[in-house]
């Protein structure tokens, strides 16, 4: 119902506004931290597909900014891919190295931290916004013929977005800015996509294979 909604948005929205306010009032509304919570907030509200879909986007974003560099971005993808938990925590790395790099008056790990925090809370709110919303009427737009058709369009693009993701991140790992061919790189995602397409080798053996033989690459054979 309509009240429903409006009480869900009004909650939400309050849960929003005080901390971004705070963070406005302390800081500034020129501040990183203010730049962070108001980025990821959009982030979290125009992206569909998950993590893969939104990536590129972040990271485009957060490079222009002077947030982190390029290989600290796809060292910060290796690391999200490695540990467990979902991917979308790679967006609270990107949060800590923004703040950290322009830290305002605070020092850089204090405002590392801030921003950390600021993006994690910033970036799940919405997702609590549209399922507390979203819930009761699961049913009736599961019946829905044209939010079906809707849905199956979003679909099709986000597989087109992650695509974009891999072929984009793919070649700043095979051809990183000024540093010419990454052989190790090119024969690793050769070998990796054939063990994983053609013997089906589990992904959880794959990436703890990767991180060792490519330790050993670095510190034995370059």
């Amino acid at each position: 119902t309509l009240s429903h909604l409006v009480k869900v948005f009004s909650i939400c929205f309050g849960l929003w506004i005080v901390v971004v306010g705070v963070i406005w009032i302390g800081f500034g509304h020129t501040s990183t931290l203010s730049h962070i919570a108001l980025f990821f907030s959009k982030a979290a509200f125009v992206t569909f597909g998950g993590a893969y879909a939104v990536l590129s986007y972040i990271t485009e974003v957060a490079v222009s900014n002077g947030w982190l560099t390029m290989k600290q971005m796809l060292i910060g993808l290796g690391l999200a891919e490695s540990t467990p938990g979902p991917l979308i925590m790679v967006t609270q790395y990107v949060g800590f190295l923004g703040a950290w790099h322009l830290p305002g008056e605070l020092t850089p790990l204090t405002a590392g931290i801030l921003g950390a925090l600021i993006t994690t809370y910033v970036t799940f709110l919405p997702c609590f916004f549209f399922i507390f919303a979203g819930a009761p009427f699961i049913e009736a737009m599961a019946g829905n013929q044209r939010l079906q058709a809707a849905l199956t369009g979003v679909t099709a693009a986000v597989v087109g977005v992650v695509l974009n993701l891999a072929v984009w991140f793919g070649y700043k790992v095979i051809l990183p800015s000024g540093e010419g061919l990454d052989v190790y790189a090119l024969v690793s995602a050769i070998i990796s996509l054939l063990l994983l397409q053609k013997y089906h080798v589990p992904i959880q053996y794959m990436v703890p294979l990767g991180a060792v033989v490519g330790m050993i690459w670095k510190l034995f054979i370059l």
